[in-house]
């Protein structure tokens, strides 16, 4: 029996990066997966490699923007088609925004996509959950921040402020949804190793007129441990947050980062 067997979950942002762990990780807990994100060819290839390592699994890939009402509330209605309740959702959709830029410099089109995906595409999405999940006196929410939301962050201004909204939003919900038995957390991540934080390295490294190397060391410098953390890492945690294990913890932010804000 797996820790979430019976259960259907939403993730957005699932065609790449973390959103991949965390899918998979939660289907071999046995859940039943939504798969949403704007790349549906990448969808259906992850759908098919979930059930190909998770047999018996069931999928569901949906195209949405989570920026438009419309395509998130239509993400929810095929869920609850699909697997007739809707008991976990990820909100693992974000973008980067700009690197190394003051916020004086950051364009007005940049800023406001930033705090559209980020902020407003995850309140859309617990928006469109919760009716169901107050209905069915249980759910698990569980948002994706950042470790720019626990301290400023030079030059990511518009990043920062979507992640400390994020963090905002997540405590509030937790008091309004926690009499329907619902939990809300944040997991915060700190630099994961994989192709985002490559961009960045190589962006920083073109300011700084180092190497992508050395930006990467001087991260690693500042942790702890001395490493990044992985996408399995925040998967892992994603999990512990989407089952019973986590059922008294609402509200609370979870951070993985190798102990860079120590």
């Amino acid at each position: 029996m797996g820790k979430l067997d019976g259960r259907a979950a939403i993730v957005t942002g699932a065609a790449w990066g973390m959103g991949d762990a965390i899918c998979l990780a939660l289907a071999r807990e046995g859940a039943s997966l939504t798969l949403a994100a704007r790349n549906r060819a990448r969808l259906d290839e992850l759908a098919a490699a979930i059930r190909e390592k998770t047999p018996g699994c069931k999928t569901l890939t949906v195209s949405v923007d989570v920026t438009q009402e419309a395509h998130v509330q239509a993400m929810a209605r095929a869920t609850l088609e699909a697997f007739g309740r809707i008991d976990i959702l990820v909100n693992a959709a974000g973008i980067t925004g700009p690197i190394e830029t003051p916020f004086w410099e950051i364009q007005e089109e940049a800023w406001d996509e930033v705090l559209a995906t980020n902020l407003k595409g995850t309140w859309l999405c617990c928006k469109a959950v919760a009716p169901t999940m107050i209905a069915q006196k249980s759910g698990k929410i569980i948002n994706i921040g950042g470790t720019s939301a626990l301290r400023g962050y030079k030059n990511r201004a518009s990043y920062s402020s979507s992640k400390w909204a994020v963090r905002g939003l997540t405590r509030t919900m937790a008091l309004e949804l926690g009499p329907h038995n619902i939990n809300v957390n944040v997991v915060i991540p700190g630099v994961v190793d994989g192709p985002r934080m490559q961009k960045i390295c190589a962006e920083k490294a073109r300011v700084w007129g180092c190497t992508p190397e050395e930006v990467y060391q001087k991260y690693c410098d500042e942790m702890a441990l001395g490493r990044f953390v992985q996408e399995d890492d925040i998967a892992a945690t994603v999990l512990f947050c989407a089952s019973d294990d986590s059922r008294n913890m609402t509200g609370q932010q979870v951070v993985v980062d190798g102990g860079w804000d120590v």
